[in-house]
Formats: C-alpha cells, structure tokens, sequence
C-alpha cells in the first residue's frame, strides 16, 4: 500500500513547497474517502487536487473531463513530469483505445482522462470495471446540472459508476463557477454520501471589474491597450472578428494575434508559446482560448461582447491578475449587446419539427442505417452539412445542441490526432524498395533514422516537420505515404484536425425522436434567466464585484471600490471641507428665494456638477433642505 505524504509527492513532481490555501484541505478530504467538491476559481489550481492523490494511494485516478484540448494538455504536461496519464476522446482509432485500456489494467497509469460520453460505451465500462480505481475526479463539475450554464446529459451517468466496484471509490467534484443550486445540485448527481464542499471566495480584490458603455468599441479597445501595459486577452464573439481586431491591433503598432479552434493545432501551440512567452502581447480570442492556460501577469482582459451567463464572463475575466497584481476586466457594452443576446436565445430554441429534421439529414449526412451508429464518432464540419441540407449554419448548430441536450449525440472542437505508420515489410525489403524507387529515398531514409520503431508497432508523425525537412507539402508528403501503404509498405493512418460528433444512440427514424419537453422548456427558460442576469450585470449601477459575487451566492461583501460603478461614486464623494463651501455657496444663491435644481446646478462650473448634486442630496437627506412645487430651499 502506497501512502506518500501529499506534500512529498507535491516536492517530486511539481517543484513545491507548500499548497495554495484550501488545496492540501481539499486533498486531506478525499485521502479520508470521503466525496468532496472542490469550488476554486479559475487559475485556482484544482488539477492539483486529484493529480497528487492519484500518487498517494495504489491504483489509478479516472478523470471525467467534457474538454478534450484540455485533457490534452494535461496528460503532455504530467508525461513531462514523467508521471503515466493516458487520455481517450473522440476521433481515436479502436487500436488506440484498446491498447490504453489494457495499459490502465495491466501497466503503471496513474491518471486515466475519459470524456463522460466515452465513459458510457461498452468497451469503457467492461475494462474501467477491471481497474484498481482509487478516485473518480469529475473536471467541470457544474456540467452535471441542469442549474448550471453548460449542462451535459452524460453527466448525470457518472453515479452509476459506483455501482460497478464492491469497495467504497470517493468523488472529488472541481468546478471554478457554480451558484447555490448547482453545489447543491452537483453533490446530489453524483450521489454524494454526505455533504462536503470546499469552497474559496470568487472575490478578486486585484480585479478592476469594469463596464464601459461604448458605440465605437474599436476605438475603445485601442486606447485600453495602449494605457494598460502588459499582457492582455480580448475575447470577441466569433473566428472572424479574431482576425479582423488583430489586425487593427497590429496596424496600430500593438504585438498581436489570433487565435481559434479552427487554426491548425500545429499554428495554436506556436500563437500560445509566443503569447506565453511575451512576443505577442495581445491574444484576440474566442473562448477556445484559455482553458489549461496559467499566465500569471494578464493585466487586462477585454470582452467585445457580453457573454450569454455571469459564470462564462466570470470564468474568462478572472484569467487576468492571477499573480495577485492589479488588473482590469473590462466589458465594452451597448444596446446592440441585448438585442443580440435575446435574439440568441430564440434561435438557441429552434422549433422540434426543425431538430427532427436536422437528425434526418443527419443519418443521410454520416451515411448511417437505422439502428446503428451508437458509440461511433464521425468527422463533422457544420458548414457543409449546412449547404448540402439547406440548413443555416447556426440553426444547423443550434439544431445539433438541442440534440446534445436530449442525450443523442455529443459534439467536440477540433480534435488533432497525429498520423501514424507501421512499416509491414523488414528493413532488408524497405531499404531495397528505396533502391529501386529514388522518387522515396528521402522519406525511407527519414523513417530509418528517426522511427525505428515502426518496425514493431505504430508510431505517430508529426507530418509538418518531416514535410518541412522534406521540402515539400504537407498534402504532397500525405501522398507519397498513401503510395507506401498501396504499395504494402507501410500501414498509414492519416492525421485529423476536424470536429467530432459522437453518437450516444444508435439511429432511430427521425419520426421516432423523442424529446423531453419539459426539460426543453426548463433549459430554455433557464438560458433567458441567465442572459437577463449578464444584461443586468453589464446595465446595473451597482458595484461590478458585489453584483457577481451575489450571484454565486457571497452577499456579505464590502465594495470593491476599484470597479467603474465605485470609482464614479467615489468621484462625487465630498470631503467635509468641500461639502462646507458648497453649502455655503447655495445659501448664497438662494437668498432672494427658493430655485429648482437645474438652476442651482447651472450656477455651479459643469465638472463641479456630480458634486454638487451629492451635497444637495445630503442636504435633503439630512433634512437641511426642503422642496417645494419643484423648487429647492434651506429650511429655517
């Protein structure tokens, strides 16, 4: 039995001397067995939480994550700590699978990441049955519930996993955004034994939380830039505007770039390094960008738009100042932000008769029979399911969600896999084959220097490097091993960066697609109740930070006094010295008889005006003055 300190494992592999607060409490909870949830926000360090007690105990951790770039990114980072983590998602080859699952039994695999749909499927639940499992740690947690702003149905399977082991296996739920009724709602889902929650304040006392009601919001963004210096994010609402507001950032002599989930993975890594290591200072963004990511110093994070709920504005503005140093969270808002948020919600709710029609289209789309299909991921791109179906492509999306939503089918972002090669002949026939045919002399050279071991199994290939080496194209070097593989030389399995749709059922006739109308209703009332809470975020003049921490349930709070509600009520804030001369002078004014407001305000200089109007509003408060028939006077 391995019982390591969490602190020694900690020292190992991560380089520390000590936890962040709540996570050695968080950790000493789930040692203990018991099921705890785990609410830190963003750049928080909930990874942590399950990654040192997957080593303090025999056994392997199964982690459940909805986010595949993610859990990407965290089996490279804990391979580069030379800790064994695997991951399966959508797109990956039956071998590919096959072989990691046999490694989680029989190798020494600590961490095991698996989307909750992957979860469910009949080869998952027969091996995952077969390991010594020690923790299940459910990764964006508030997706379990319907309360939440991102509900996933397969969630709410990941309970019956319990069922499948005699002994006791505890749950560590991690989340950076959840209300009153998710946390009550998580631990119910996931069939906690008691009550457990771990939760750190959402209060960031170094975040200037500010909203700027602004028509010309470009021009907005350029002097924020300029007068925040730093690193930065602005997120906007689609791959278009990505490119398009770099390249104003650019032309106005700011280092910047773009970044999406439809660049190649390959360009995304290269964009992230540079914007990590400060030789682009301004990343413009859609929400792919983000997650995983642990740049301290962000001074500013800037929102084109207004996101659809207060946890998605939560989650990407607190990615700014995890360093602890002052930063700015700034949302640049008009009119045309409510107007599009409602008109996104209608369309978010399409009528049945379209959804059902989509899920026709669908099968005839994935060349699908009746009856089959469950468990299978596709390469899906929307947009030419949208042309070939006459669908539009947000209806065609919003259609596939609704689909999501029933428990039908799940979809990914772009999912990199690389390319893969076995070579079937021996090197005696493959160095003859080169040769004979110069055409592949380069090539078969590169596959005998550099992967020798694709003699004995598949090894993948990073086809831009050896392309580039080759001097050739990529699609050129794809051809010259498609010719290998006709040619018996070599197995080939092409690399792929498209989005997957997985189906969680088999295909029904569309006719026979039911749907639960009231959860429809639910969810579709919910996302309005959201978006009406975003627009009275952005809309309210109360205090940025007390308005978001009251909706995740902290109410007994100072304000923040940095955000721009506070500092224009701190503006018209009179000192006693001040408010004594202003008094003064209003007796003055008022000495041949009483006035209205505007005249009153009119004898005073324009800037002097918020004060001005703070002192007669403390005056008639207190009782000093009096009003009349809309005219103002002190009181004898």
């Amino acid at each position: 039995m391995n019982n390591t300190p969490p602190i020694e494992i900690l020292k190992k592999y991560w380089g520390f001397d000590s936890f962040r607060p709540t996570q050695e409490d968080i950790i000493n909870s789930v040692l203990e067995g018991k099921d705890t949830l785990a609410l830190l926000p963003t750049g928080g360090g909930k990874s942590i939480c399950y990654q040192v007690p997957a080593h303090c105990k025999e056994g392997i951790t199964l982690v459940i994550s909805p986010l595949i770039a993610l859990m990407k990114d965290q089996v490279y980072n804990l391979r580069q700590r030379n800790i064994r983590a695997e991951a399966i998602y959508s797109g990956m080859h039956f071998k590919d699978i096959d072989r990691i699952l046999d490694n989680c039994i029989y190798g020494e695999t600590k961490l095991l990441y698996l989307s909750p749909e992957r979860l469910t499927s009949e080869l998952a639940m027969a091996r995952v049955k077969q390991m010594n499992i020690n923790l299940i740690a459910v990764d964006e947690a508030h997706c379990v519930s319907q309360w939440g702003y991102d509900f996933r149905p397969a969630y709410l399977k990941i309970a019956e996993i319990r069922e499948w082991f005699e002994r006791e296996i505890p749950i560590l739920a991690l989340t950076a955004t959840a209300t009153g009724e998710v946390v009550e709602d998580i631990q119910e889902k996931l069939a906690f034994k008691n009550q457990n929650v771990f939760q750190k304040s959402f209060n960031r006392p170094n975040l200037a939380y500010v909203v700027l009601k602004e028509e010309y919001k470009n021009d907005k963004l350029l002097n924020i830039v300029k007068n925040v210096k730093g690193s930065g994010v602005v997120y906007v609402r689609n791959r278009r505007q990505t490119k398009e507001i770099a390249v104003l950032l650019q032309r106005n002599g700011i280092r910047a770039d773009y970044y999406h989930a439809g660049i190649s993975p390959d360009e995304r890594s290269k964009k992230q390094e540079a914007w990590m290591n400060d030789q682009i200072r301004i990343m413009v963004s859609t929400n792919a960008f983000g997650m995983g990511i642990d740049k301290p110093d962000v001074r500013s994070v800037v929102h084109m738009d207004l996101p659809d709920s207060l946890e998605a504005y939560f989650q990407e503005a607190g990615r700014g100042g995890r360093d602890g140093k002052k930063s700015y969270s700034v949302l640049l808002y008009n009119q045309s932000d409510r107007i599009n948020l409602e008109h996104q919600h209608v369309l978010s709710y399409p009528d049945l008769k379209e959804v059902r029609r989509a899920y026709q289209a669908l099968g005839s789309y994935l060349q699908l029979a009746v009856g089959g299909g469950q468990g299978q991921s596709f390469d899906f791109d929307i947009s030419v399911f949208s042309k070939r179906y006459n669908f539009g492509t947000i209806q065609a999306f919003n259609c596939m969600k609704v689909l999501e939503d029933g428990g039908w089918l799940t979809m990914s972002e772009a999912v990199y896999i690389p390319s893969k090669i076995k070579v079937k002949v021996s090197k005696e026939k493959l160095y003859d084959f080169q040769l004979k045919n110069r055409s592949y002399d380069l090539l078969v050279k590169s596959i005998l220097r550099t992967y020798q071991g694709a003699f004995n199994h598949f090894v993948s290939i990073k086809e831009y490097q050896l392309a580039n080496f080759m001097k050739i194209s990529q699609k050129e070097l794809a051809k010259l091993f498609l010719n290998l593989k006709n040619l018996g030389i070599i197995d080939y399995k092409p690399q792929k960066d498209k989005p997957q749709l997985t189906l969680l059922e088999d295909r029904i006739d569309a006719k026979n697609l039911l749907f639960d109308k009231k959860l429809y209703d639910f969810l579709k009332n919910r996302h309005k109740e959201q978006i009406d809470r975003a627009i009275a975020y952005a809309e309210d003049d109360i205090c940025r930070s007390k308005q978001l921490l009251a909706y995740f349930g902290e109410f007994e709070v100072e304000e923040c006094g940095i955000c721009d509600v506070c500092l224009e009520r701190n503006k018209s804030d009179l000192n006693n010295e001040d408010f004594k001369k202003y008094e003064a002078k209003i007796k003055m004014i008022l000495k041949d008889g009483p006035l209205s407001l505007e005249e009153i305000v009119d004898s005073f200089a324009p800037k002097q005006k918020a004060q001005i109007l703070k002192a007669i509003q403390y005056l008639l408060d207190e009782g000093m003055m009096i009003e009349t028939k809309g005219k103002l006077n002190f009181v004898d």
